[in-house]
């Protein structure tokens, strides 16, 4: 390259590490309203998803709207299997969305390997804070052996006096998202 490209290499990078501190700041603050009030407001979701997009336009044309696109809409399709499961939030999965929309469609996926394995650890870290630890291990462990051996999978509700912890999944997420861009896999 010429010295003239190098310079504006260097400045596009500066631009992209720029605009990844700003995300991991507005998935900071997703963490934050989701521990505080269970809920990730819609219009922080968006303010990512037009960010991305926009930064991806400017920066890649067309091409980078396409990543930026594409990211989103394989963040947004991973999450809604849960979702619709009622195992987490519209706002954790359009938080997801919005993550696919910085990071692409690879980027997310690895994002969303680190979020699973942040969440679980997360999971049972506060059952072990809210002592339901053992019987959530024994509740699972005969629903597993109970499908080896009948071939049926019965699942095996908590009792009705155990309180369900709340998972607040933002925190997963953004923990699992820095964690995917500090240490990728692909």
């Amino acid at each position: 390259p010429q010295v003239g490209e190098v310079g504006c290499m260097a400045a596009s990078l500066r631009a992209a590490a720029s605009f990844l501190v700003r995300g991991f700041g507005f998935l900071l603050l997703a963490a934050f309203f989701d521990l505080r009030s269970r809920r990730i407001p819609n219009w922080l979701n968006l303010s990512i998803i037009v960010a991305s997009v926009t930064f991806y336009i400017v920066t890649r044309g067309f091409e980078g709207l396409l990543f930026s696109v594409e990211g989103m809409l394989v963040g947004l399709g991973i999450m809604l299997v849960p979702y619709l499961m009622g195992g987490m939030g519209a706002g954790d999965a359009k938080l997801m969305a919005a993550v696919g929309s910085i990071l692409g469609p690879k980027g997310v996926i690895v994002a969303i390997l680190y979020t699973v394995i942040i969440g679980g650890i997360y999971a049972i870290i506060l059952l072990l804070w809210h002592g339901q630890f053992k019987e959530t291990f024994i509740r699972y462990k005969t629903t597993l052996f109970s499908f080896f051996y009948t071939k049926k999978l019965v699942y095996i509700a908590p009792s009705a006096d155990a309180g369900k912890p709340l998972l607040c999944y933002g925190l997963a997420i953004a923990l699992g998202t820095l964690i995917s861009v500090c240490f990728p896999l692909i």
